[in-house]
């Protein structure tokens, strides 16, 4: 019998091994059904023409929604097997500014910033790595931004530099410096969860994980259990079986899109019916875009090692990013562009069709791209260089997609302060769902790995 502490973690994706010489993943260049969830064609991460793939259960997630697509993880890992490592904490002023007095900044960059910048070893590009031959597109990005009048600041991030230097040197399979990332890095360049909490969970021999298990559904039995109502799928992503678990606590951990769908279904089906009016409310993009400029030469690492930031309209930060999704080089260079946006969504159910989508503004993120454009444009000119790729229809920036979910199930409204779902005692959320739409125009990971910390540690000393 397992014992009343035991853990059990589901997750709708595959688990997928590590190995310093195979390609485990697909990558950008040449993309099959190891790459997209369920999706029969490659959803552009550039613009560029649609590839088809065959359908499959990849580890990205690209979703329609109106007028914006948003990208997530299928794999055991979650977001940290398809993201690019970087960890960074925002300014007090703008993490005051999302989250008010909810959370305190002082409590967050004292304790929990550093405890997750210990467990998963964080640090900013090695010289001798920054100055090889694949990060040329890197030392151009800072030189450009430097004419433009910025000063680039070194980027945090989960890489293993060892491993890095093993693929510069041919001792590992090139991947982090020849683009691979957002469909997952098989050689542990990338220092993702599969290697640091999971796996000392699983260690403990009190935490088990189910991949290929999809939660559909969850509500409550008179006996007070939480049930779940679960398919088991096949690699395909195809349901093969279906099966009802109970639990005594639910710990939510599906994610922005995820989380916020299980719960305003089960708040407006019935099944939860005392969830409040927030529920499914503050979703927001973090202000994300992608920016093209050229022509330069450059190399292919996509491992981010700057940044800078503007707020001489509204808070942009940039950061250097290799352009994904060409089997060729183009002599483009890449930023991921973040503002600080007050532009929200809405989850909505519909009776009609049983399901729960996403409602986002048309043209939500016109503010976004008119912010990052100005930009944008000024380091461009000032290089003598254009604005995106005209021949193939690459616009200058892409502000389409969010790879940044966040919101839904927002901390001190649909929940307490520690992510408490109020309205059920046991029912948690302890993923980006918390966070109100934005973390202050920075990648938002570090700030949901410290409110997990944070939340999980007075979950625990308090006994609910």
């Amino acid at each position: 019998m397992r014992s009343p502490s035991a853990v059990t973690v589901l997750e709708r994706g595959a688990q997928w091994p590590l190995h310093p010489r195979r390609q485990v993943f697909a990558n950008d260049f040449a993309p099959d059904g190891r790459a997209f969830w369920r999706r029969g064609g490659l959803a552009p991460l550039t613009g560029l023409p649609k590839v088809p793939t065959d359908l499959f259960g990849g580890v990205f997630d690209v979703t329609e929604h109106g007028s914006i697509d948003v990208w997530r993880a299928a794999a055991v890992g979650g977001g940290s097997v398809v993201f690019t490592g970087v960890m960074i904490a925002p300014e007090r002023r703008f993490f005051d500014a999302v989250f008010g007095s909810t959370v305190s900044y002082d409590e967050m960059n004292s304790i929990y910033y550093p405890r997750v910048r210990s467990a998963l070893r964080l640090s900013t590009m090695p010289e001798d790595v920054y100055r090889s031959v694949p990060f040329t597109h890197s030392r151009i990005w800072d030189e450009q931004v430097r004419l433009a009048g910025y000063s680039p600041s070194r980027i945090d991030g989960i890489w293993n530099w060892d491993v890095v230097r093993a693929e510069i040197s041919g001792a590992s399979r090139p991947s982090a410096i020849v683009g691979e990332s957002n469909l997952g890095n098989s050689n542990g360049a990338k220092f993702d969860l599969t290697q640091n909490y999971l796996a000392d969970a699983q260690r403990t021999s009190r935490a088990t994980i189910h991949a290929r298990h999809e939660v559909t559904s969850i509500g409550r039995a008179s006996d007070g259990r939480y049930v779940l109502e679960v398919d088991v799928l096949d690699p395909a992503a195809i349901a093969v079986e279906s099966r009802t678990l109970t639990c005594d606590r639910l710990f939510l951990g599906a994610g922005s899109m995820g989380t916020s769908e299980l719960l305003v279904t089960a708040r407006d089906t019935g099944a939860l019916p005392r969830l409040n009016e927030h529920v499914g409310q503050g979703w927001g993009t973090n202000g994300d875009a992608a920016l093209v400029r050229g022509m330069s030469p450059e190399g292919n690492g996509l491992v981010q090692a700057s940044r800078i930031f503007d707020e001489s309209g509204a808070p942009v930060t940039l950061e250097n990013w290799y352009v994904p999704g060409s089997p060729i080089d183009m002599s483009l260079i890449g930023s991921l562009g973040m503002v600080l946006d007050p532009t929200r969504g809405e989850f909505v159910y519909d009776r009609d069709t049983g399901a729960t989508r996403l409602r986002w503004p048309e043209r939500g993120n016109r503010n976004v791209e008119e912010a990052l454009r100005a930009v944008h444009t000024r380091i461009a000119h000032r290089s003598n260089i254009g604005v995106g790729f005209p021949m193939l229809g690459v616009p200058d920036v892409n502000a389409t997609f969010t790879a940044h979910p966040l919101g839904g199930a927002v901390l001190g409204r649909a929940t307490d302060a520690f992510g408490r779902v109020i309205g059920y005692d046991g029912l948690y959320v302890v993923d980006g769902a918390l966070v109100p739409g934005s973390t202050g125009a920075v990648n938002p990971s570090l700030t949901i790995a410290a409110l997990a910390e944070r939340n999980i540690e007075e979950i625990i000393a308090s006994g609910r």
